[in-house]
């Protein structure tokens, strides 16, 4: 904590005064800070800073970045608040600090009291332009990312900005041959749900954002939970494997999907992609209901529902401007969907003129049920059993020349499930490095001394495979124990969150307070060889072309996110299955076969086309140039070749361009290492 010029505190007391002149009536609505907020405001500060992996003081700097994450939550697109406005929270962008050290949460109630009413000018002349004839041969055009605007100086900015918005959302459902009465009426819905949706907000979601606003100035993982979010939370929880299987993530306003749950509704469905951008959601016998700027957690609430119940889902893909609705039934996530399940391919079947057996094994999650496990249950459920399963049968089958590991889309789980798969491939070792808030850093070793597998190792990963995933393939990597095959990275998440309770802190033992919880992150993961899996992940060390490796999706493209660093290297033994030599030829051998083949060029074509899209700064409002560039994503969409993200009911490794060229190179592997041990000889 610092000291404040006269000056500062002035600048605070003028932005109060300011704002409670402005929202007077508004303030009358949604209330003020409760007296328990103040109490858990200073908890909350008190958690960070103690318990915290970066253990940084909430000081001048987290005052800044928290007055334009929290600006950047309420209005995300800037279209409500005025440069003006920006001018008198900038205000407080040094003293923030010292008002949370103290539980003054003022600025999160005064800033979204005016937002309020910004909100409500703006949705008044959304009806107006709803209802004006708009011109659909112009060339008007939309820029597309609200990074690249400033902030409107006047009114009549702002009212530009709104005009060319609902243009676009009237555009968008002409092109689904919409008659404008109807196209009309849904828009009107829409807006007035946005401002019912946030007529709604109580105190304690005010707070909830401010705190979650300043918890994500630490990093992306952490935030607050309310006490009703927290029930929702723990419900959510018990409940996560019925519903449609999806997680999903807030950004800029859209709800994103972040992961496609193996097993799941949507997975079998298999339309609804990582990435797509949920704008509406309904019910079965309902209208959908618009969902841009909704709180993530009421969109949950709509997406959640009862096994057997239907969802319907107005989706605009990844990687195109066309919305599309998607009826998924809810259903509940059986456990064999999501367990571990191998097959030996016969490479003769696969690749003309090859010969071998090659075991894959397809890892969904790392999962392990601890209640069976403390309760000494003989038989209870875990990834590394069921994989010990799965060798031991291919080996009573024959035997395989080389097994693929396939942790595509495999966002982690229990760490002693990593520990004990890792173990699998190699002796007694360290396999995790693990460092907490106060610098003690603690290697995590695999103490069985047996070896469940010799031969060559393939693992296969994407920018989806996270956290347990990262720390498999780092410690197959740092043992020189196989390859790994994929995108260019892993996903990059190497920290792991602890959820607290507020009311039972410190001298608070005995409290029967609900002040809700703090998600924090509190450790970091780190390879043997001492480089931490955060940020930058684990490179795989032959890359093939995915349309998903070009996509945001990693930990580094989220605001915040720790950085990436380094510790000593863990003592350990590394095999000689894989060195500089044998990487070189397998990257030579594959980018040949690469080249060469038609569905690899589609896959480009489309990466290409995608970065092409990702660039524009602007999209255009004209009609007939919006539905040429539709009848091009339709026709584009017709021969693009789906990359492998969820195994669903069908095949393990199914046939196509990605998994065969992943065959390839695990028949070339087994050919380097042979030539190596003959060279020796």
């Amino acid at each position: 904590m610092t000291l404040k010029t006269p000056s500062r505190a002035a600048s605070t007391l003028t932005l109060a005064a300011v704002l409670l002149v402005a929202t007077t009536l508004l303030a009358q609505q949604l209330g003020t800070p409760k007296p328990a907020h103040q109490a858990i405001a200073k908890l909350v500060v008190q958690m960070m800073e103690r318990e915290h992996l970066s253990r940084s003081a909430i000081d001048d700097k987290i005052s800044g970045r928290l007055v334009d994450r929290y600006l950047k939550d309420l209005d995300p697109q800037k279209l409500y608040f005025y440069q003006s406005d920006i001018d008198l929270f900038n205000q407080s962008r040094t003293v923030l600090d010292d008002a949370l050290h103290a539980g003054n949460v003022d600025f999160a109630f005064k800033t979204f009291q005016l937002y309020q009413k910004r909100l409500r000018e703006r949705i008044a002349y959304a009806h107006k332009l709803i209802d004006a004839e708009h011109d659909f041969t112009s060339n008007d055009t939309m820029v597309i990312d609200a990074k690249d605007l400033p902030w409107a100086e006047n009114e009549g900015q702002l009212n530009e900005r709104w005009r060319k918005r609902i243009k676009y959302d009237l555009l968008l459902l002409r092109l689904e041959d919409t008659p404008i009465a109807e196209a009309r009426d849904r828009l009107h819905k829409r807006y007035n749900n946005i401002l019912r949706t946030n007529d709604q907000t109580e105190p304690d979601d005010v707070l909830e954002m401010y705190l979650t606003a300043l918890a994500s100035c630490f990093d992306p993982h952490s935030g607050y939970m309310s006490p009703r979010t927290e029930r929702d939370f723990q419900i959510s929880m018990q409940l996560s494997l019925e519903g449609i299987g999806a997680a999903l993530r807030s950004e800029d306003g859209y709800t994103i999907v972040a992961q496609i749950v193996p097993g799941g509704a949507a997975a079998t469905d298999g339309r609804l992609k990582v990435g797509d951008k949920i704008i509406g959601v309904g019910q079965e016998g309902e209208e959908i209901v618009d969902v841009v700027e909704m709180k993530l957690s009421k969109v949950v609430e709509k997406i959640r529902g009862k096994r057997g119940t239907k969802v319907y889902l107005r989706v605009q893909p990844a990687d195109s401007q066309e919305t599309k609705v998607y009826e998924l039934t809810r259903q509940t996530i059986e456990l064999k969907s999501s367990e571990v399940k191998g097959e030996v391919i016969d490479i003769s079947k696969r690749i003309p003129g090859a010969t071998g057996r090659i075991g894959v094994i397809h890892v969904p999650s790392f999962y392990r049920d601890f209640n069976g496990a403390q309760n000494g249950l003989e038989n209870f459920k875990s990834t590394s059993r069921d994989i010990r399963a799965v060798l031991r049968r291919f080996a009573s089958q024959g035997g395989v020349d080389a097994i693929i590991v396939d942790l595509r889309t495999n966002g982690g789980g229990a760490l002693q499930e990593a520990i004990e798969v890792s173990g699998l491939f190699f002796d007694e070792g360290p396999v995790v490095q693990v460092k907490d808030q106060r610098g003690n850093v603690r290697t995590l070793d695999d103490e069985a001394p047996d070896i469940a597998y010799t031969g060559p190792l393939v693992v296969v990963c994407n920018r989806l495979s996270a956290s347990a995933s990262e720390i498999f393939a780092g410690v197959i990597k740092d043992y020189k124990r196989g390859i790994i095959v994929g995108d260019t990275t892993t996903h990059g998440k190497g920290t792991v969150q602890s959820v607290m309770n507020v009311g039972k802190q410190m001298f608070e033992l005995f409290s029967t307070s609900d002040r809700g919880a703090l998600k924090l992150t509190i450790q970091q993961f780190y390879r043997v060889n001492g480089d931490s899996t955060q940020n930058l992940g684990v490179p795989s060390d032959v890359v093939l072309p995915s349309l998903l490796d070009h996509m945001d999706l990693g930990e580094s493209s989220l605001e915040n996110a720790l950085a990436f660093d380094r510790i000593p290297e863990a003592p350990h033994t590394a095999f000689n299955l894989v060195n500089a030599n044998i990487v070189s030829y397998l990257q030579e051998r594959s980018k040949a076969r690469v080249s060469q083949d038609k569905d690899f060029a589609k896959v480009q074509e489309d990466i290409v086309r995608y970065l092409e899209r990702k660039k524009r700064k602007v999209i255009t409002l004209n009609e007939e140039q919006m539905r040429k560039e539709r009848l091009a994503d339709e026709e584009e969409a017709k021969k693009k070749v789906e990359e492998p993200e969820e195994m669903g009911d069908g095949p393990i490794f199914p046939e196509g361009a990605y998994n065969n060229e992943v065959l390839a190179i695990t028949l070339d592997y087994i050919s380097a290492l042979r030539n190596q041990n003959t060279a020796k000889k």
